[in-house]
């Protein structure tokens, strides 16, 4: 596994874990690493520092930073914390509701099959179940398969988290 420090296209800066760079690519070529902040799908790796290990004898060998120290010739030099991610818009807020009463929506309103999802799909595209709606999960190659059967499905988006 591979951590990346990775930004969106409106500056909100986030990490995210993937299997290798291969596969982290084939995610952002589909669309699916969206920033959590925003939902923009609009992301690419930003630059990292590298995480070196140091055994206990190189942390007591470490020379203190001088970001504290002062010359005299002045205060001493503190460092300013950057905030991660900035507050979210009074528009974001809202596109946030309205994701999360979608999903409510959807989850009262809608059988859950879980990862059955295609099969029942089939089966309710055929006549062969009662019509009604479901949700659940599917993989990519089911989702694809799908809709070149014509059947019509819609994703539902994963809901804000509250820390975000």
């Amino acid at each position: 596994m591979i951590r990346y420090k990775l930004i969106c296209d409106k500056s909100h800066a986030f990490e995210s874990w993937f299997k290798n760079s291969d596969a982290f690519d084939a995610q952002v070529s589909r669309g699916f690493v969206t920033c959590p902040v925003c939902g923009s799908d609009k992301v690419r790796k930003a630059i990292m520092s590298p995480s070196v290990v140091r055994t206990d004898n190189e942390r007591r060998k470490a020379v203190p930073s001088v970001e504290g120290i002062s010359d005299g010739a002045g205060p001493a030099r503190v460092p300013v914390p950057v905030p991660q991610a900035a507050l979210l818009t009074e528009r974001e807020q809202q596109l946030r509701e309205m994701v999360r009463a979608l999903r409510r929506h959807v989850i009262e309103n809608a059988s859950y099959v879980g990862d059955e999802f295609a099969n029942e799909a089939r089966r309710i595209h055929a006549g062969d179940a009662e019509e009604r709606a479901i949700y659940g999960e599917a993989t990519g190659e089911e989702v694809r398969d799908l809709l070149e059967e014509g059947i019509e499905i819609l994703p539902l988006p994963p809901a804000p988290e509250k820390g975000n």
